[in-house]
């Protein structure tokens, strides 16, 4: 069953890009920007990346916290933050265990093919790791900003 919003999101732990074991309770009392991806070094996910690069500043100024996931390893994860010098970090969901939590490992067609991916998505979780806003099939253009301005409605 996937989390749904108003509801608490239930604790899990993956690898980071420096093969930290990262818990999603580490981050109780932040926002938490978790957003999922397809493939790190592609040009929609590297778009996305470092949109989140560029407003990482105004994410901090709210107590917000980003943290992408995609299934690409550790090593992969490195490489992407060290090419495009994101300030945040990446885990590694490599089972795809916590993409199916979140309910963003999909089968999905592209020209004809079929095939299982992430459903690009962002899920913003309050400070008390309550997940209050979903973005699911998510378009990259302007979609930093959604995210910004959401948690900027939360404070107010």
């Amino acid at each position: 069953m996937t989390v749904q919003v108003g509801e608490k999101v239930a604790d899990f732990s993956l690898p980071n890009q420096a093969g930290e074991l990262v818990r999603l309770s580490d981050y109780k009392g932040k926002y938490i920007v978790l957003y999922f991806y397809p493939k790190d070094m592609t040009p929609g996910c590297t778009t996305e990346a470092c949109d989140f690069r560029d407003a990482h500043e105004s994410f901090e100024d709210l107590d917000a916290v980003i943290i992408g996931i995609s299934p690409d390893p550790v090593a992969s994860h490195q490489k992407f933050i060290d090419k495009h010098d994101l300030p945040f970090m990446l885990l590694a969901d490599e089972e795809k265990q916590v993409a199916e939590q979140f309910g963003v490992w999909k089968l999905k067609k592209n020209f004809g093919r079929e095939y299982y991916g992430i459903e690009r998505s962002t899920f913003i979780i309050d400070k008390e790791g309550v997940l209050q806003k979903e973005f699911r099939k998510v378009k990259v253009k302007g979609h930093v900003e959604e995210a910004l301005s959401f948690i900027r409605e939360q404070l107010q």
